[in-house]
């Protein structure tokens, strides 16, 4: 029998591998995204023709209650936020609003419509914030430290309460940073790996970064903290692990990382040596790109994942960056 699943947030990185995932398994497939002036979608082109495609918002419970009522999915993953910790800061109540209490409006469209829908919700190791541990499992105390990570724990403790108060399926993954090809530019990964491909190929108009300048001036990316520290894995791999944990006989919480970390210093230097530059001659450390407070260096323990999913991280760091880089310079030389 044919499954139908429900994915908010489909147009971002994590949605369109989800639904890469779910098109190969032959579900039935509905994708929300926000309504736009414009239809340009990258992230899913290719898979145009074997979606169906809803306009909505985690804002607006009406339409959320009518997508459930409508196509009543066997598996919602919902996966649509104000998804950018470092912009929460200019944007709390907007974060609030979508990341935290859209959550309980999906939950509710599923309580009504559809309350033996098995649910998936997107959290983040942002929830530990601060929190003194070099590794972080599912019993490590929560401890957010902005904005971002208190309204994705509020999604995470609603999507707990609702699994105790009404016996629903609803897991939360709490993953920690994935990155791919498919990652926004206002992610520090990405603000790299184009910067490299941008220097690399000589762009003379390169793209803009979240404050509107040229990601690449005078042959230099400017950034935040370089100090700072971070467990890296591949969203390709993390979405595997959200489809498993909807798969269980049980509905439970799980880490996924990959009990590593590195600073943003190694992420330049990984992704320079990529094309043989030193990193040292085009980073600028710049304040205006600093949080005003910065989560604790931590890796996330997937133990509990391995044992009970199956699931482990492949593909590594260094691979990953390089996979990054490579598909940067592709992408410049295509839009030359």
């Amino acid at each position: 029998m044919t499954k139908t699943a429900l994915i908010t947030g489909i147009t971002g990185q994590d949605g369109s591998y989800l639904a890469d995932l779910l098109v190969a398994k032959e579900y039935n497939l509905i994708g929300m995204a926000r309504r736009s002036t414009h239809y340009h979608h990258p992230n899913i082109s290719h898979l145009i023709g074997k979606i169906t495609l809803e306009h909505g918002d985690l804002m607006d419970s009406d339409t959320l209650n009518n997508l459930v009522a409508k196509y009543q999915p066997d598996e919602v993953y919902n996966l649509a936020a104000q998804s950018v910790p470092a912009d929460s800061w200019h944007q709390p109540i907007v974060t609030a609003e979508i990341t935290g209490v859209g959550t309980i409006r999906m939950l509710e469209a599923v309580r009504r419509h559809k309350p033996d829908a098995r649910f998936y919700q997107a959290t983040s190791r942002e929830i530990y914030g601060g929190v003194d541990q070099e590794e972080v499992d599912e019993s490590t105390p929560f401890l957010a430290n902005n904005p971002y990570g208190i309204a994705k724990l509020y999604s995470h403790l609603i999507t707990r309460n609702y699994r105790e108060s009404y016996d629903m399926f609803a897991c939360g993954g709490i993953l920690f940073n994935h990155e791919s090809p498919r990652r926004g530019l206002h992610f520090v990964t990405r603000k790299v790996t184009m910067a490299v491909a941008c220097i690399y190929c000589d762009i003379k108009h390169p793209p803009v970064n979240e404050n509107g300048q040229p990601l690449v001036q005078e042959g230099k990316v400017k950034l935040g903290n370089l100090d700072a520290v971070r467990d890296w894995g591949y969203a390709k791999e993390f979405v595997e692990a959200m489809w498993l944990m909807l798969q269980q006989d049980t509905p439970q919480d799980y880490v996924i990382g990959t009990n590593t970390a590195y600073t943003v210093r190694d992420l330049c230097q990984v992704a320079f040596d990529t094309v043989g530059l030193n990193w040292e001659d085009h980073v600028v450390s710049d304040a205006a790109f600093m949080r005003p407070t910065e989560i604790a260096a931590s890796r996330g323990n997937y133990a509990k994942a391995k044992a009970e999913l199956g699931w482990e991280p492949e593909i590594s760091f260094q691979a990953l960056i390089d996979l990054m880089v490579k598909a940067d310079i592709e992408r410049v030389k295509n839009n030359q």
